[in-house]
């Protein structure tokens, strides 16, 4: 069975599937008028990014698993402008301030299905997800990243002091929470420890995570105490639940915020070389 099939009826041979594929596995036939078509190594290489069904502007193009019916339109009334992009993108924010209210199972969910349009590296969607729901389990969890603290002060009292972990601790002592920051979730992004760009991808997901965040009236904050636990104290690690055989790329506080700002502050000036 062919991996993809085009109506000739409506395909305009406009090449655009062909130029758009990322690892040029469509092509069009030599020598005659036609159809596109696979090429020899086409399931070896096709990244199942669905880029030349959403580019079709005919519907002509149609993968095995995927044909426009599935895809949503894009709804050009709802293109945002650049003002409105660029005041959605400056009034982003880091919440450390949290309302004692859950989030809705729904929007949580929401929130990692928006993540998962992320790009990844050859469009692998590595991402394995945690969530955290329990309050009383957020700041038990929070009480073992204290524990691995404690032990980096001990070993490494240099590096701990220059990565402000004595001033945690005694917040702690005292009775101040800032490893979670009082947020009644956390969310954390893992998946094989093997994979390369699990970082960069991990970082990709919770950046759009983050930025749709908001619009849910939500506020959320990277966990990087947190995140920094997770991999080098097993006990975190095991409380989790993850797989032995993953790592942990990320994790983000998430909650109702208890401030809403009210204006941009400016950043440094961009550093830059044009050549």
């Amino acid at each position: 069975m062919e991996p993809f099939s085009i109506d000739a009826q409506k395909c305009n041979q406009d090449e655009l599937c062909v130029n758009v594929c990322p690892t040029g596995v469509i092509r069009m036939p030599s020598g005659a008028d036609g159809t596109p078509v696979p090429t020899a190594d086409f399931s070896d290489w096709c990244l199942a990014c669905g880029h030349c069904v959403a580019v079709c502007p005919t519907e002509a193009f149609r993968l095995q698993w995927l044909g426009s019916e599935k895809c949503l339109p894009v709804e050009k009334s709802l293109r945002l402008t650049a003002q409105q992009a660029e005041q959605f993108l400056r009034s982003r924010r880091s919440i450390r301030n949290f309302k004692d209210k859950p989030v809705e199972r729904d929007k949580l969910e929401k929130l990692l299905q928006m993540a998962c349009y992320a790009p990844s590296a050859k469009n692998s969607q590595p991402w394995h997800w945690t969530v955290v729901e329990d309050s009383a389990e957020v700041r038990r969890l929070a009480a073992m990243v204290v524990d691995w603290m404690r032990a980096v002060i001990d070993l490494y009292p240099q590096q701990a002091k220059e990565r402000g972990l004595l001033r945690v601790v005694a917040a702690w002592d005292a009775g101040e929470e800032k490893i979670c920051r009082g947020a009644p979730h956390v969310i954390v992004v893992h998946g094989d420890k093997d994979y390369g760009f699990g970082a960069e991808d991990g970082a990709l997901a919770l950046s759009h995570l983050e930025l749709f965040a908001p619009v849910l009236g939500l506020g959320s904050c990277w966990g990087g105490y947190f995140y920094s636990a997770v991999n080098l104290h097993p006990p975190l690690f095991k409380a989790l639940g993850l797989p032995a055989d993953h790592r942990a790329f990320g994790a983000v506080m998430v909650g109702y915020p208890v401030f809403r700002y009210q204006r941009l502050p400016q950043r440094n000036k961009i550093r830059v070389v044009w050549r």
